[in-house]
């Protein structure tokens, strides 16, 4: 590794602080301070900045900000103050950022004076470039991501290989394999509101890795008469996808509660949606040990999807519900009152969890006790109408489905077999970045009409029948243009067959009788 020249590090310096002020992170006077406090975080003790911009600052010029804090974290290894591992520069960059920022309290005390003078969306708008500028929102890695349309019976399906979270070092796999067990961890995990300015750790370190948060800002809300956090993703699906999470480290839960949190925000919000996943295992998202929600500026394609059939339900005239032509089984409910909706989503919800249909393999609970079925709500407001998307789960296991009947099936497991969570009920498939590779090396044996070496290499065994019957049926349109788009079209059906598989209410015949028994019934 080239290490910088005191030139190229009081350069860079000089380029961040200004980066800083044109963005409104700092303040012009504070740059002969910022500039010394990060080359403390470079564990250096000079170069002197020069005397003309120490002075007035210069004019700001175009600045890369990802490249600048590589320089800055380089210097900070070569002087040993920093891991030489991905995760060690980072830290740094995240302490620079954090000092380069305006202090949490400032943050939130200028959001609630926008959300005051110019309403909540001009709050959010602001805060969400501020995140941006801080590279907490990591932009440039978002931008790595693939991404297309397929077009399906269910609409526009959304796909994303999902290539902007960062790898494992392993450097660092190995370092955790030596850690020293802890059973403390601070934080507790990753969405607890204590994250706000950690400065990280290695994965050596007691408690293992946790990922630097020195430019993280928690903007505080109540939801449900309690403290919760607004925060956003660094690693976005979605336009503006914000977290709401609780203050208090405990389990998801789906109930008048969590609905009442939900209403909450988009009462706060109402330019954004707000989603909660499951709070079971295998229907549920990955983080079930602590309360959140995920929302943002995004209609996804469940929102667009057609409505089949309209019901009432006697003990809520005011209400309008609707079963949407969608691959999981989705129950949209509507209504211009808040509390009329609460009520019927909470009697939806309750009668779901005690619901048995063995016909379609729905069972409610084992007999101990065990709950099979919860949902996965989502509320928005389009005007003075709320609407809550009730998503219908079941977690029930079989002997032939041994991680859920309701789960994507075996036979898409090439593609994904990771829990259907909240953004992908809504139709926008998070897919592993070892499709990128694999996709290729499957675009490449069709192109070369080598059909026999799909289940020897080790890059596209897992896709050989798949790849045989595109091939089968495309092979036509298999050009070298062309091929990498056809099976990315095919990904997408595949993301629907998955959708499909979590559904518990099938599209045939027997599916929707069973459908309606349960509408029956509430």
């Amino acid at each position: 590794m080239a290490v910088a020249t005191d030139t190229q590090l009081r350069d860079a310096i000089q380029a961040l602080v200004g980066y800083a002020v044109a963005h409104g992170l700092a303040d012009a006077e504070d740059r002969v301070w910022a500039y010394n406090a990060t080359l403390e975080c470079a564990g250096a003790t000079g170069p002197a900045p020069k005397e003309a911009w120490a002075l007035d600052g210069g004019a700001p010029a175009d600045a890369d900000l990802d490249a600048l804090l590589a320089t800055i974290a380089d210097v900070a290894v070569a002087n040993g103050v920093a891991d030489d591992t991905a995760s060690g520069r980072d830290r740094v960059s995240c302490r620079v950022m954090g000092l380069l920022m305006p202090k949490p309290s400032q943050v939130s005390a200028h959001f609630r004076e926008l959300a005051r003078a110019a309403g909540p969306k001009a709050a959010t708008d602001w805060f969400y470039q501020l995140c941006c500028d801080a590279g907490y929102v990591r932009r440039s890695a978002i931008a790595r991501n693939v991404k297309w349309t397929t077009p399906t019976r269910w609409g526009n399906l959304e796909i994303t290989i999902n290539l902007s979270k960062p790898e494992k070092d392993p450097r660092e796999i190995a370092a955790a394999g030596a850690a020293a067990p802890n059973a403390e961890k601070y934080p507790a995990c990753q969405l607890c509101i204590e994250n706000e300015g950690y400065s990280g750790r290695a994965a050596s370190a007691p408690g293992g890795a946790h990922p630097a948060r020195q430019n993280l800002r928690i903007i505080p809300i109540e939801l449900g008469g309690e403290r919760w956090g607004l925060q956003y993703s660094p690693y976005a699906y979605f336009n503006e996808h914000c977290i709401a999470m609780s203050a208090h480290h405990r389990p998801m839960h789906i109930d008048r509660a969590s609905l009442t949190c939900l209403l909450d925000f988009v009462d706060a919000f109402p330019h954004y949606f707000i989603g909660s996943n499951a709070d079971l295992p295998i229907v549920g998202g990955s983080i079930l040990s602590h309360d959140h929600f995920q929302g943002g500026a995004h209609e996804f394609p469940m929102m667009r999807a057609r409505v089949t059939e309209t019901f009432s339900m006697p003990g809520n005239p005011d209400v309008t519900g609707e079963v949407l032509e969608w691959p999981l089984s989705v129950l949209r409910l509507a209504s211009t009152s808040r509390e009329a909706l609460l009520e019927a989503s909470v009697h939806v919800i309750d009668a779901w969890r005690s619901w048995s249909d063995p016909a379609v393999g729905v069972i409610a609970h084992e007999a101990d006790g065990t709950p099979h079925n919860t949902v996965t709500p989502v509320i928005r407001r389009a005007g003075e109408r709320y609407e809550a998307y009730l998503a219908l789960r079941c977690n029930v296991t079989s002997a032939d489905h041994p991680l859920g009947v309701f789960h994507p099936h075996a036979e898409y497991h090439h593609i994904k077999r990771e829990n259907i969570g909240l953004i992908e009920v809504m139709g926008l498939a998070i897919l592993p970045p070892r499709l990128v590779p694999e996709l290729a090396a499957v675009r490449d044996h069709l192109l070369a009409g080598d059909l026999d070496v799909l289940e020897t290499d080790e890059l596209t065994a897992s896709h050989a029948a798949w790849a045989r019957e595109v091939y089968a049926r495309r092979s036509s349109e298999l050009t070298p243009e062309g091929t990498l788009g056809v099976l990315h079209e095919e990904v997408g059906h595949v993301f629907g067959h998955v959708l499909e598989n979590a559904g518990v209410f099938k599209w045939d015949e027997a599916g929707r009788a069973a459908q309606q028994r349960f509408i029956d019934s509430i």
